[in-house]
């Protein structure tokens, strides 16, 4: 069984949203288990569980938010060793456009190094019944992804 994290963060619920719509998608693929982590309480042993990473994170002031920071901070330099080549994809909460958080997110992780599978989700705005049936379908595509051996 393949196994996929899904690692987040949220102060207003927004992004909270998003990571249980994903985690909902993710769980339509039943040969592929999915945990579900706030950023403050994943680490490197996550990472190296999974097959496959889910990242989300609101936008603060153009960029990640901070706990999504401290988790790349966290387990970077000890993940960078071991090459994982994870796939990963990306949700955003933002208040703006969120390609900075994205842009960041993204340099940090060809640094694992992994490999991004899927456009990020990009939820301007307050969340809308769209923003999370994108969530859930990115969520049930990097699991069926993982599943099928397409990752």
């Amino acid at each position: 069984m393949k196994h996929l994290l899904i690692v987040y963060h949220s102060q207003t619920g927004n992004t909270a949203r998003l990571a249980e719509a994903a985690l909902a998608g993710a769980g339509a693929e039943t040969d592929t288990e999915t945990r579900l982590l706030r950023a403050f309480d994943a680490g490197l042993d996550d990472l190296l569980w999974c097959h496959g990473l889910l990242l989300g994170t609101p936008e603060n002031f153009g960029y990640m938010s901070g706990a999504i920071k401290d988790f790349f901070d966290r387990t970077y330099t000890d993940a960078e060793p071991l090459d994982l080549q994870l796939p990963y994809a990306l949700f955003v909460s933002a208040g703006n456009d969120g390609s900075g958080a994205v842009r960041e997110m993204d340099r940090i992780l060809r640094g694992y190094p992994m490999k991004k599978v899927a456009d990020p989700v990009i939820a301007k705005g307050d969340i809308t019944p769209a923003h999370l049936a994108a969530a859930s379908e990115l969520g049930l595509t990097l699991a069926a992804g993982l599943a099928f051996g397409i990752f």
